[in-house]
């Protein structure tokens, strides 16, 4: 097929290290870097070594004089995603913006409606809707096959410190802004982004472990009509997390992290429903004890090929691509990302935290 000619803006740790890392890789058959800008002339001179045959530039505004560019990557510091994507949107560019989405519901919103209006493709890199392990999470709870679910937890957590600009409220920084996006993500698509769904309870911290002003500990509890609770879990604090996303259903609990699963069940039927005693369970001597039996459960365990810097990459560039030639819709929306960056909003909101820089 005939490759589409784009241009990364930004090679930091997303611009180089995920996009750029893709698509020059062998798995990239549809993309040529035909561009690549970096206010940084040492980035530069080794973007022309990195994809061969490609033009920089210092400046992104060299991107508007060119006709030949059929995608931008924008890969910017965070609090540049909206007015950069804006300005690329408004000059009639197909763009790809690296998440957050931006910082307010608003900006979101407004990029939609400009992208609409000028007829061209506005991307938000939230990947992670792509990865293997999600897919399948969600596909076992549309299944039934752990009965109805209860409560979802989710966490994406470490245990270490920051002093980047990662760690800087004024850079739209922090845990939640520059984590959140996935497992927000994540939770907005296990509750099939219904419109009930709210935020009951949020708490962030800026704890002294990390430099900066922004968050490293964010707790998100997110509820909807008829569906289950959906705890959200974003922390540096934490040593000792070995899961991703747990599930607690009426017939069994599942865990999953990005490379596997694990989980106990039982079936209908294997299992008579035990009639109700309204006085206490006795032994042979008519001593009380605690109800106890052994249940006949089913226990399986798998693992999962690629995680989201690999086969989700490859995937979300294969589906833009398909957006862009062919009009064909992709699995991650801008309004999904939209609606990731209106709960980060209100947590925010919620919790304000001191401006110190």
């Amino acid at each position: 097929m005939e490759k589409l000619r784009l241009a990364i803006i930004g090679q930091g740790r997303s611009g180089k290290n995920i996009h750029g890392k893709f698509l020059i890789s062998e798995n990239n058959t549809l993309w040529e870097v035909a561009y690549v800008v970096d206010l940084d002339e040492r980035r530069r001179k080794v973007a022309e070594t990195r994809y061969p045959g490609c033009k920089t530039f210092a400046d992104y505004h060299e991107l508007f004089k060119l006709d030949d560019i059929d995608l931008v990557v924008n890969s910017t510091y965070s609090e540049m995603h909206a007015p950069i994507t804006k300005e690329l949107l408004l000059a009639g560019k197909n763009v790809l913006v690296e998440k957050p989405f931006g910082r307010t519901r608003y900006e979101c919103d407004e990029l939609i409606r400009i992208a609409e209006e000028k007829g061209v493709t506005l991307a938000v890199f939230q990947q992670s809707f792509l990865a293997p392990f999600y897919p399948f999470t969600y596909n076992l709870v549309k299944s039934g096959k752990l009965g109805d679910i209860v409560a979802v937890n989710i966490r994406y957590c470490g245990f270490g410190r920051r002093w980047d600009w990662q760690t800087l409220q004024k850079r739209c920084a922090g845990s939640t802004y520059n984590t959140g996006p996935h497992p927000i993500g994540l939770a907005l698509g296990l509750l099939d982004f219904d419109k009930s769904t709210r935020v009951a309870y949020s708490k962030l911290v800026a704890s002294p472990l990390s430099s900066g002003d922004a968050d490293d500990y964010a707790k998100i509890l997110l509820v909807a009509d008829g569906r289950p609770s959906v705890d959200i879990e974003v922390s540096q604090l934490d040593a000792y997390s070995d899961y991703h996303i747990k599930l607690q259903g009426t017939k069994g609990t599942y865990t999953t992290n990005i490379r596997s699963y694990k989980m106990t069940y039982i079936t209908d039927g294997e299992n008579p429903e035990m009639p109700v005693k309204e006085t206490f369970i006795a032994n042979e001597e008519g001593e009380p004890i605690y109800c106890s039996e052994n249940l006949i459960k089913h226990t399986e365990e798998g693992t999962f090929e690629g995680d989201a810097f690999g086969v989700a990459v490859h995937e979300f560039y294969t589906q833009l691509y398909h957006k862009i030639k062919d009009g064909t819709p992709m699995t991650v929306t801008p309004e999904m990302a939209a609606e990731v960056i209106s709960v980060i909003e209100t947590v925010h909101a919620q919790n304000p935290l001191p401006l110190k820089f």
